[in-house]
């Protein structure tokens, strides 16, 4: 996006009392919809981030052919245990991804996380992660829009600027109900619950897909996996019969905490009830799915349009191991390098990554510590599953905010995170904004903002 829209954007805002009337309007908007992670407020300034429609051409484009890729990857890797073992899946894991869910998309609802350096062209998006089991934020995104549509800031913007929110929380509903009917057949409603513990902070999104599930007559409720039971091929949670989950609860926590053989695993696994994502979501989640997605070992399965998307779009990615690879270097040249001594000597370019867990936890940034530090983090690497990634640019714009009554304009870096229906279709976008590079919500810091394709008029 421009830095002229934006700082037009900024101008207006700036106009009498627009800036302490906006934020007063915001406050009131978070509280009535309940727009809090936890405690916090999810937004904390006073404009969406912007996209023109050239940008989010470019997004879906990518998207469609990377998705693709992804899901031959897949279906290569549930018939091959070499290309499988890849992914680092634990024992349980195996397990499960092979029950057959009722519907062919692995992941009917999923986000990629990624980097979106404007001015850069179609090499400057790039996908750093994979959401393929419990993506959030959708209808974040939605009731934020609705939220900042509200303001009088962004109300006199529009005199001079065509302003369209991008609704995402409809195509997670839709993809659901895509499921669904594959799995049951018939035009028959299922009988919803919104699963996950009562106490995570991300709860207020559910009571946000519950209204909107219940908008379009779809009996919803949210419930706790520890209140379920399955009797007589039936499952109930609170004592509510369920047909369908759309499943918010990390499969590991789920397993971990209740077992493989806890009622809500047992109706899955018995095709007693349809779960979206289903536990064969869980191979693309992996974040080593992006190293075997980008290894020279798997080109061969891609056409030659996916094959250029995904060395356009996925930094060099590598599961953490002793072995020789390809590394492209920026000047397009292949090079053979030994893995691990090579990323000793690329801190300062390198990121390291659990290949399971969210919200920040594990990473480590290679130019944000020192060479015994790093070199420490290679060996906890090497003794747990982990991957080594490239690092990407992260880019920063400026975000107006209320600070002590006045109008503050500082900087701060954001990620691009687009929602996909079946693995390929973009569904609106998530962006989150932080003064912290791992631009994480979960972790404590930074905040949701709505997007917005914008042109003048």
């Amino acid at each position: 996006m421009s830095t002229a829209t934006v700082a037009r954007y900024h101008d207006t805002l700036a106009t009498g009392s627009l800036a302490a009337d906006s934020a007063a309007v915001l406050t009131q908007q978070l509280r009535d919809q309940g727009l809090f992670f936890g405690e916090r407020p999810l937004c904390g300034v006073l404009r969406p981030r912007f996209l023109a429609l050239a940008e989010y051409r470019l997004l879906g484009k990518a998207c469609a052919l990377v998705g693709s890729a992804f899901e031959k990857v897949r279906l290569a890797a549930m018939a091959d245990a070499g290309l499988r073992a890849q992914f680092g899946l634990t024992s349980w894991e195996e397990q499960v991804i092979h029950a057959d869910p009722g519907f062919r998309t692995a992941s009917p609802t999923s986000r990629l996380d990624a980097f979106f350096v404007s001015g850069a062209g179609p090499t400057g998006l790039k996908f750093t992660e994979y959401n393929a089991e419990t993506p959030a934020g959708a209808a974040y995104n939605d009731a934020l829009s609705r939220a900042f549509l509200a303001l009088p800031g962004m109300q006199a913007f529009t005199r001079e600027h065509i302003v369209l929110p991008i609704p995402a929380a409809a195509g997670v509903v839709d993809a659901l109900l895509q499921a669904w009917g594959e799995w049951r057949g018939t035009k028959e409603l299922p009988q919803v619950c919104i699963l996950d513990w009562r106490d995570v902070p991300t709860y207020s999104e559910f009571v946000l897909f519950e209204r909107e599930l219940q908008a379009r007559g779809i009996p919803a409720f949210i419930g706790d996996p520890r209140e379920a039971e399955y009797r007589n091929g039936q499952l109930t949670v609170a004592g509510r019969p369920v047909t369908f989950i759309y499943k918010r609860v990390l499969i590991d926590e789920l397993v971990t905490r209740c077992g493989l053989d806890s009622p809500v695993v047992q109706a899955v696994r018995s095709r007693s009830v349809c779960m979206v994502n289903p536990f064969r979501c869980k191979l693309l989640h992996k974040k080593a799915s992006l190293a075997v997605l980008s290894d020279e070992r798997q080109a061969q399965l891609f056409s030659a349009v996916e094959h250029a998307a995904v060395q356009a779009h996925v930094p060099w990615t590598r599961v953490v191991e002793a072995r020789h690879t390809q590394y492209r270097d920026s000047a397009g040249g292949e090079h053979t390098v030994d893995l691990l001594p090579f990323i000793a000597t690329r801190r300062e370019s390198m990121v390291l990554k659990p290949n399971d867990e969210y919200g920040g936890k594990g990473i480590v940034l290679g130019w944000t510590v020192d060479d015994a530090t790093w070199q420490r983090a290679i060996e906890t690497a090497l003794a747990e599953p982990y991957i080594v990634q490239e690092r990407v640019e992260v880019p920063s714009e400026l975000w107006p905010a209320m600070v002590e009554g006045a109008l503050h304009i500082g900087e701060r870096m954001l990620d691009t995170a687009p929602f996909l229906a079946n693995g390929t279709t973009v569904n609106g976008c998530l962006t989150r904004i932080a003064t912290d590079p791992l631009l994480n919500v979960t972790a404590g810091g930074g905040s949701n903002v709505p997007t917005f394709l914008v042109e003048s008029r």
